[in-house]
């Protein structure tokens, strides 16, 4: 088979990898360009590694685009952690078109940070689909669908890790059944349909006033990246690494929302509505990430502080 692969980061190399690994042609890879002083993007880097061919246009929506992925004359387009628009003509230049990666069941959770919303509504299933690419965002036929449990303390670097072996088994099960041409796309069910925008600093902040189920599903969502954020004493304090302490009892939550009312050798707690964030990985402003206890052996941080100062 010939392809040609769209994409960007690990999930792009380990599509690949796993294309060139198993004996097909790569002929050409596409990579969004990269910032001045940033560093190579792992697919770029991989492509020039094995000496694939990259291209690298400000919009796949341009001509220049679409004749560049014409002239490699393949049998089909592999989108994997593809973020930049492509035209439909682009898409459509392949002889047997283009498919497309995105970690969430779809039609549900169409957006771009897909990963996180499950975990921040509570979902205890989450999973991956490949498509075809639409005009639309993630609006085209499905392919193949893969399910994946949302563990209770499982995060966004979690499901991360977890996808992306699956996601590359299931774009070259797709390839394979579209070259058969024993494939089956089914158009997607509008009404079911949801989209949720990024998932960013904004929406990150802890609101200790909430109740603890939320505020842990918030940090657990945000982990690694963006990373759940509160205040202390005016200095912003990513938090990363929690366990929920849910209560069950009236009199068994003491201390104000934010307040720190117990810190041992896990970490510090911090009273919420209906039970405490125990918290174990913090990352401070303008430090490195560490551990909670060290944090607060070093002074950051004692029983009596109030988050969200």
């Amino acid at each position: 088979m010939r392809i040609a692969l769209i994409g960007q980061r690990d999930l792009g190399r380990a599509v690949l990898e796993a294309f060139l690994e198993r004996g097909d042609t790569v002929a050409g890879v596409f990579c969004a360009p990269e910032r001045p002083g940033a560093p190579a993007d792992a697919l770029h880097a991989a492509a020039r590694e094995r000496g694939v061919p990259v291209n690298q246009f400000p919009s796949l929506a341009s001509a220049a685009a679409e004749a560049a992925i014409r002239t490699l004359d393949v049998d089909l387009g592999v989108m994997a952690d593809a973020l930049q628009y492509a035209s439909q003509a682009f898409v459509a230049a392949p002889t047997l078109g283009t498919i497309q990666f995105h970690p969430a069941l779809l039609p549900r959770y169409r957006g771009p940070s897909a990963l996180s919303w499950p975990i921040l509504k509570g979902e205890a299933e989450t999973g991956l689909t490949v498509c075809r690419p639409a005009e639309g965002y993630n609006e085209g036929p499905v392919i193949l669908q893969r399910t994946y449990p949302i563990g209770p303390h499982d995060t966004r670097g979690d499901l991360e890790r977890a996808l992306l072996p699956l996601g590359v088994e299931a774009l070259l099960e797709a390839a394979d059944l579209i070259l058969a041409d024993e494939h089956v796309e089914i158009d997607q069910d509008e009404d079911a349909a949801t989209y949720e925008g990024w998932f960013r600093g904004e929406q990150a902040e802890i609101r200790w006033a909430s109740h603890a189920e939320l505020i842990y599903n918030l940090i657990r969502a945000a982990n690694p990246h963006p990373g759940a954020w509160t205040t202390l004493n005016g200095r912003m304090l990513r938090i990363l690494d929690v366990r929920l302490h849910a209560v069950h009892r009236q009199g068994h939550v003491r201390g104000r929302p934010g307040e720190v009312v117990g810190i041992d050798g896990d970490g510090f707690c911090v009273c919420a509505q209906g039970g405490r964030i125990e918290v174990q990985t913090v990352r401070p402003e303008g430090g490195e990430t560490v551990s909670a206890v060290a944090f607060a052996r070093g002074g950051g941080i004692a029983v009596g502080s109030v988050l969200g100062t």
